[in-house]
């Protein structure tokens, strides 16, 4: 049996990986340290809704040097996917040393954990934030993205560039996986879909951004996971064809690679409400405000090199993938 290393189990992506490769007979390690970002007690449900034979979770923090260390010597893991991390681009505003501890001294370690255990293949999630001031749609991963415009954002650009000096240093092979605005059941509480359904069944209004000029591309939780589960079975090799004086940014003369992994269909903020509105059977007050910091107004994924790479393409509608989060949401809370 097979044997991979999940972080960030208890998160919304972690627990339905975990469920997935559980479920493909893999042994799953899962770790998370069950901080208070949001409520821990949803945390805790969704380790119960996967617990099952071949699932073995430790409450454990990737910043934890000592501890990271000790797990990686306890195990011959297969397989790593980085899932944890601190997220959110406006909590990044106010609370940089979080992101710092988590998405790159907790970066480091699981690097070095893979470097020093002979680790397989290290998958880690990266966000489509990296594009940040990019205009040209779709955002494809052969574009420079070296203008983030929030620290969240620029941690993740971070991560994609340690992992690069590791698989030259170490022929270690990595992958690095641009995730665009997920969601679905189980989703992050500071998620705005789960926001404005909170609120639109509470009868409060919902907050909208730059005025609801906004698009996102967004995709279903089965979607990402199936997508992450394709790319674990087909570990990177180095590109024959790279050029450096024409350097491609998604691969390299190592181990590497980058993909998107998104619905690559753009949606208006609006609609998107709409639909929910729909699933919900009622409307939205709405709160027109400016834009914030750090955010962008629209994102779009190109993802024909991880079709190409690995035969998947998300294709998951928001009008089913709504309608699922709204029953889950009904039944968990109501």
């Amino acid at each position: 049996m097979r044997k991979i290393l999940v972080t960030g189990a208890a998160g919304f992506i972690g627990s339905f990986l975990s469920r997935k490769l559980l479920g493909q007979g893999w042994e799953v390690v899962g770790i998370d340290n069950l901080n208070d970002y949001y409520d821990p007690g949803l945390k805790k449900a969704r380790l119960q809704w996967l617990n099952q034979s071949g699932f073995t979770f430790l409450e454990l923090d990737l910043a934890d040097r000592e501890g990271m260390a000790q797990l990686f010597a306890a195990h011959q893991f297969d397989a790593v996917v980085n899932l944890a991390a601190q997220a959110g681009v406006r909590y990044s505003l106010t609370n940089p040393h979080a992101y710092a501890d988590s998405n790159l001294l907790g970066f480091v370690n699981i690097l070095e954990g893979c470097r020093h255990n002979g680790v397989g293949h290290l998958v880690f999630a990266s966000s489509s934030s990296v594009y940040g001031g990019n205009t040209s749609m779709p955002f494809s991963v052969h574009d420079n993205v070296d203008h983030p415009v929030s620290l969240y954002a620029a941690t993740k650009k971070a991560n994609e560039m340690m992992a690069h000096a590791y698989s030259h240093l170490y022929g270690m092979r990595t992958t690095g996986l641009r995730f665009f605005t997920v969601y679905g059941p189980w989703g992050r509480p500071d998620m705005a879909y789960f926001l404005f359904t909170k609120a639109i069944l509470a009868g409060e209004p919902i907050n909208i951004f730059n005025n609801g000029d906004m698009a996102r591309d967004f995709t279903y939780i089965d979607d990402i996971v199936e997508g992450v589960v394709r790319v674990i079975e087909q570990p990177p090799v180095p590109n024959p064809a790279w050029d450096k004086s024409q350097p491609d940014t998604a691969t390299s003369w190592a181990p590497y690679r980058i993909y998107n992994i998104g619905n690559n269909k753009q949606e208006k903020l609006m609609y998107f409400i709409e639909v929910l509105e729909d699933c919900l059977g009622r409307k939205a007050v709405k709160n027109f405000l400016p834009m914030q910091d750090g955010d962008v107004q629209q994102t779009y994924a190109n993802i024909d090199d991880l079709v190409a790479d690995v035969g998947f393409r998300p294709s998951t509608p928001i009008e089913v993938g709504l309608q699922r989060f709204v029953e889950w949401y009904r039944s968990y809370y109501l």
